[in-house]
């Protein structure tokens, strides 16, 4: 038996005493998870910075090495995070529906944890704690799968949460780590049908793409963050000044910045040059199209990748629109369907724009940086989810549950 067919093994055999706990015994291991943590905090740094040093000898992005570094307020925030996801509500044996039928048969639809979740996922060790908090609240058994980029801060971490949780009598194997870096062990992952109940992708285009097309195990999948954020004729012009900074400067390097802007022709003279000045104070190189070349001369030309482009960077593409209905399909046709904004005062263009524009966050005047769990009152999320089919959006407790039928009965036999 392979490594990871062991931890196949383990994590179906937990998940079954996972699906029968109490929200106390749950909340429990949360509490005693976000503990421990905090008490082994150098620990923890101490395992990450070898991780900086080994990210800045091999030249990782800008990005990637502000996702990778943990501080003392960030690894105090994945402590709170699970101490929030302890006080959220527990979503298993939640009656969703329920009826009576003629026959006396009744019928209720009961929510019920998934089972075995496996999460492949990039750079960021918080996600380490974030997955294995949500998946015990939920009552899943969770198999981790970081980058090397991250191996030494995951292993620090996994190996604290997990002796928590077991020593608040959780089951062994509830929380695992794939401790294997190479290609291959992920792939073995993503084919570990009948231990693997659902996988969940998080990172950049070319690993969710890897995990959609290579896995045989049921994938939900979370997308990259192409946002955009559009200046209707209709903005006040301070909002949208202060809204675009924000979307673009706060953390340039998460999914949920914006990277391309797009400006109503009717306020683009007025309005690029205010929001050029401001983006270019804090370092923001602009890419623009023709029209928002003859306004900004000393830009870049945007070319057709450019509208495509997850930058994760202070870099913005900038087009001018002629309509609301050309900034609709400009989004709909570069988007990647995570989050996009309108900034207006005109009640039906906002309207239209969010009935129109195919993504699973759509703003009216306010940042796509909100588009986060923890900051839509989820507590922590386990990734944004950008397709149709189970979850959209910001993905906590409530949608690591499938639901079942439960029928009760008094000898009915169908005639």
């Amino acid at each position: 038996m392979s490594l990871i067919e062991d931890l196949g093994v383990r994590a179906k055999e937990a998940s079954l005493k996972m699906a029968t706990l109490t929200s106390q015994a749950k909340n429990r291991a949360l509490e005693e998870m976000a503990q421990a943590i905090i008490f082994n905090k150098e620990e923890i740094l101490k395992g990450n910075q070898e991780d900086i040093k080994a990210g800045n000898e091999s030249g990782l992005s800008s990005a990637l090495m502000d996702r990778l570094k943990l501080s003392d307020e960030r690894i105090g925030d994945m402590a709170q995070g699970l101490l929030e996801v302890a006080a959220l509500p527990d979503p298993v044996g939640e009656i969703v529906d329920g009826w009576r039928l003629p026959n006396g048969l009744e019928i209720q639809k009961v929510r019920v944890p998934m089972g075995v979740i496996g999460i492949i996922y990039e750079a960021r060790p918080n996600v380490t704690v974030d997955a294995a908090g949500l998946c015990v609240k939920s009552g899943n058994a969770v198999i981790l799968r970081g980058s090397s980029s991250a191996i030494n801060s995951n292993r620090v971490l996994t190996d604290i949460i997990s002796k928590a949780a077991e020593g608040s009598g959780l089951p062994a194997g509830c929380i695992q780590l794939v401790t294997l870096t190479d290609r291959e062990s992920a792939k073995e992952l993503m084919r570990l049908r009948g231990y693997v109940d659902v996988l969940i992708p998080r990172g950049g285009a070319g690993l969710i793409r890897t995990v959609v097309e290579e896995s045989t195990v049921a994938v939900i999948e979370t997308g990259v963050g192409n946002c955009h954020t559009y200046i209707d004729a209709g903005a006040d012009m301070l909002k949208a000044l202060k809204i675009v900074v924000n979307a673009k400067c706060q953390r340039p390097g998460v999914c949920n910045a914006m990277e391309t802007m797009l400006v109503h022709e009717a306020v683009a003279e007025e309005f690029l040059p205010r929001a050029a000045e401001a983006l270019g104070e804090r370092g923001v190189l602009l890419k623009g199209c023709e029209r928002t070349m003859r306004i900004l001369p000393d830009i870049e030309a945007a070319t057709e990748e450019d509208w495509y482009k997850e930058y994760l960077d202070l870099i913005l593409a900038v087009r001018v629109v002629p309509t609301l209905e050309d900034a609709i399909s400009h989004i709909n046709t570069y988007g990647s369907k995570h989050s996009e904004a309108i900034v207006t005062e005109d009640y039906s263009a906002a309207r239209r724009f969010v009935n129109q524009v195919d993504s699973a966050d759509v703003y009216i005047n306010a940042s796509t940086r909100f588009t986060d769990g923890n900051q839509y009152g989820l507590g922590a999320e386990i990734g944004i989810s950008t397709q149709k089919l189970h979850a959209r959006g910001p993905m906590s407790i409530r949608e690591l549950t499938t639901t079942k039928f439960i029928i009760y009965g008094d000898g009915q036999v169908r005639s």
